[in-house]
Order: structure tokens, then C-alpha cells, then sequence
């Protein structure tokens, strides 16, 4: 692809989010793209909204569940930029009508105390640069029509972010264990989806180190004070206005959000 229409579908996906609406899959007009041409096209999305006056504070993983993988034909995970103007806090109400075809997962946020610079980062590398963990939400948004998306389309939309909600609690990691660590969410009271730290590549320090290693390879490092969320640890629950939302994690805590 050309970096004409990289920066034009670029700034189409920044229009997309800034005004709400839905554009056709990017697969679906361009059978040429790449995955290394969806991720030109993200950091042009991303530089249009740091322009706007958005600061980058994290990354997210995406894609991280063997389903998701085989949904989308791909054998690894995907990244995004998470911004100052995507953080809510534990309880905060989310507008409903901020985001597009809101979808919502139960997440293990990592705050990070050190640098991360791969290639060669180990799981044991991720959990000495960690000061905590804490359960969250990841509020998924594609601004691609009907979710029709293949993994080209969804990493040049940043990985689908939305916004997301960060619990109250801060733990150690190393009093958790994040492979077996138990998931329940639950949709106005009521359980909706279970899961477990191992859907998450087998344990959520396995993807934060895929990520470092990964954009290691790129020449980015994930630096201290930064917030990595780790991926999803069951399935996504559809979310409207008048929803009320808690994930609770096995040793890590809970997280709330609500729609209006």
C-alpha cells in the first residue's frame, strides 16, 4: 500500500471514532493490505488523536485466546495504544453513546515499575518489572461495520479499543497465580461468562512478554508507569446504556462499570 492511502485510511478510522459512525471492512475493499500495512495505518489513527491532544500511558493485547485466533485465522496476538482520554475508574459511569458497538471483556491490567525492552523478555522479566495487578474492563469498540472483522482490519482500528476501567485494587503478582486465577463476570447481577488466567496465551505474563518482545523487534520499549491490559479471560458481553457490569478475579479484585 502506499503511504498516500495508509495516511488516507488512517485518518477515515479517525473520523470513524471522532464521529461515531461505522466504516466498511478495510478487507473488504483492499485485498492487498497486510498486517504490517494495518499497523501503518493504526499509528496514523494514533497520531491523529495524540495531535488532538491525547498522550499514550499503555498498550493492550488483543487476540489472545485460541478461539479468537482461529476466528480470525491468525496464530498471534495483536496490540493497540491506550490513551489518558480512554482510562475510567472503578464504578465511573461510561456514556453509552461515546462509543459505537460496545463490547465488553474482564481483563489483569499490569502497572509497570521498570523498562521492558525485548527481544528476550521472559515471564520472569515481566513479573520482576511489575508493581501490580488489578482486575479491569476492557470496553472493545470497532468502528468497522457489524464487527465483520478479519485481523487486518481490526489492528488498523487499534486493536478495537474502546475505553477501559481500571479496579481499585493493586496487588503483587507474585502472590497470585496468574494461570489458574478464576474470572467471573457478571451483566446486572447476573453470571454471564466464567474464565480463567490460562485463556489468556496460558498465563497473562505470557502475552505482556509477547508484547515486549514484539515491539522489542520494532525498537519500543514498554516503559515504567505504563498499564498493559493483558487480553481477555472469557468471552465478550454486549453492553448498552442502563447496563451495570462487575468482574471479579481470583487473588486480584474486582472492577465495576456502568453505561448511561
Amino acid at each position: 500500500m502506499t503511504p498516500e492511502l495508509i495516511d488516507t485510511l488512517g485518518d477515515e478510522l479517525y473520523d470513524a471514532l471522532t464521529s461515531r459512525h461505522v466504516v466498511e471492512p478495510l478487507t473488504s475493499r483492499y485485498d492487498e493490505i497486510t498486517i504490517d500495512d494495518a499497523y501503518r495505518i493504526q499509528q496514523r489513527l494514533n497520531a491523529r488523536r495524540l495531535a488532538a491532544g491525547e498522550r499514550v500511558i499503555g498498550k493492550k493485547i488483543g487476540v489472545t485466546s485460541e478461539a479468537v485466533m482461529n476466528m480470525l485465522g491468525v496464530t498471534q496476538p495483536d496490540f493497540g495504544m491506550l490513551t489518558d482520554a480512554m482510562v475510567y475508574n472503578e464504578g465511573e459511569a461510561i456514556p453509552a453513546a461515546r462509543l459505537i458497538q460496545p463490547k465488553a471483556e474482564g481483563e489483569i491490567a499490569f502497572l509497570l515499575k521498570k523498562d521492558l525492552a525485548g527481544p528476550g523478555v521472559t515471564a520472569a522479566d515481566v513479573l520482576a518489572a511489575t508493581e501490580g495487578v488489578m482486575a479491569c474492563f476492557e470496553i472493545v469498540d470497532s468502528r468497522i461495520r457489524d464487527w465483520k472483522i478479519k485481523i487486518q482490519d481490526t489492528v488498523a482500528d487499534n486493536a478495537s479499543c474502546g475505553v477501559f476501567v481500571l479496579g481499585d485494587r493493586l496487588v503483587d503478582p507474585k502472590g497470585v497465580d496468574l494461570h489458574a486465577c478464576g474470572m467471573v463476570l457478571e451483566k446486572n447481577g447476573e453470571v454471564v461468562v466464567t474464565g480463567a488466567g490460562a485463556a489468556t496465551m496460558g498465563s497473562p505474563l505470557t502475552a505482556v512478554a509477547w508484547l515486549a518482545n514484539t515491539l522489542g523487534r520494532m525498537g519500543v520499549a514498554l516503559s515504567a508507569g505504563e498499564v498493559v491490559l493483558s487480553g481477555a479471560l472469557g468471552a465478550m458481553v454486549q453492553v448498552k446504556a442502563g447496563d451495570s457490569l462487575r468482574v471479579t478475579i481470583g487473588g486480584v479484585g474486582g472492577c465495576s462499570v456502568r453505561f448511561v
